[in-house]
Formats: structure tokens, C-alpha cells, sequence
């Protein structure tokens, strides 16, 4: 509303889109996923991944107590087009750091689908905690794994090192600032 003359587009793409090449004037991403050549502002807290299943499927199948245990359970996982392939699992303990690559039994690219097949009994999803929240604490997902969860870097709005962001981007980035 403070800017009426500004029109914002928005593309979202799950890849590691070239803002330059593509034209954008910035782009958003996890802030572990920049460029070094980019200025960055975080616009969102640190974020933080869980495993997650509906509470019969862990009744049924049991309770992994560590990132290896997953290899004994059905695993709904999420191909992201950045890495081609299926995204591992990424757990951290007391500075102990593993990456899990599960066995899934069902397979997408989309977080709201892998949703949806954890609430349907699915198996285990590893989803960001921020979604699965409301559903853990109305029961109908179940969370485990939680000790090995980390957090790391959230969003952020980055752009090229240039020597003036346009007046527009400049209140895009203050009003999306994370305080």
C-alpha cells in the first residue's frame, strides 16, 4: 500500500534459479544456499526440519531412536529439482552430524504432498517443523527423532552486490527484514 506504483512478480521454482541471468532482481532462499557474490537479508527465523508419522503408523511400525533406525521404516521423500535426485535426511546430535539417504516408499516434490501422505499413515516424513507444528499438536502427527533435529539458517532475500538497490527493492527488503 506504501508503494502503489511497484508491481511484484513472483516465480516460484524449487531449483537454484540464476536471479541474474533470469532477470529477477532478487531471488529467496535458504540462507545455506547463497551465492558469496550476493547480498543477503534474513526475512525469516532460523528454520528446522522433523520427522514426522501419523500416530498409527508409529504405533504399528515402532519408534526410530536414532537416523539409522529409518532404514527399517517406509519413508515418504522429497526430489528436489536442486539436487536431482532424492534429498537426504540431515540429522545432528552433540556435534555428530549424518546424513541419511532412506529408502522411500513413496516419493515427491512437494512438501504439502509429503504431508498429506504422513497424515494417510504414509510412513515417516522429514518436514519442516514450522509445518508440521499445528498437526503434532492437535495429534495427528507424532514426532521423533526430535534431539537429532537442528536448526539452521532460514529464509532470505537475496540480490546481486550491486552499487544502489532500486528505491522498489530497497522497500521490498525493509519491509520483508526479519526483526
Amino acid at each position: 500500500a506504501a508503494h502503489p506504483l511497484v508491481t511484484v512478480e513472483v516465480s516460484v521454482d524449487y531449483g537454484l534459479t540464476d536471479i541474474v541471468a533470469e532477470r529477477f532482481d532478487a531471488g529467496i532462499r535458504i540462507g545455506e544456499h547463497l551465492a558469496q557474490d550476493m547480498i543477503a537479508v534474513a526475512i525469516s527465523p532460523p528454520l528446522r526440519m522433523a520427522v514426522v508419522g501419523a500416530p498409527g503408523y508409529v504405533e504399528a511400525h515402532g519408534t526410530p531412536q536414532t537416523p539409522a533406525d529409518l532404514h527399517a521404516h517406509r519413508c515418504i521423500a522429497l526430489r528436489l529439482p536442486r539436487l536431482g535426485n532424492i534429498a537426504p535426511w540431515e540429522f545432528e546430535k552433540e556435534g555428530r552430524v549424518v546424513n541419511v539417504r532412506v529408502t522411500p516408499s513413496f516419493v515427491n516434490n512437494s512438501l504439502h504432498l509429503g504431508l498429506a501422505a504422513a497424515l494417510d499413515g504414509m510412513g515417516l516424513a522429514w518436514l519442516p517443523a514450522d509445518l508440521i507444528r499445528p498437526h503434532v499438536a492437535e495429534g495427528r502427527l507424532t514426532s521423533v527423532l526430535e534431539d537429532w533435529c537442528p536448526s539452521f539458517p532460514g529464509y532470505h532475500l537475496y540480490y546481486p552486490n550491486r552499487a544502489a538497490p532500486s528505491s522498489a527493492l530497497a522497500a521490498l527488503v525493509d519491509l520483508l527484514r526479519f526483526r
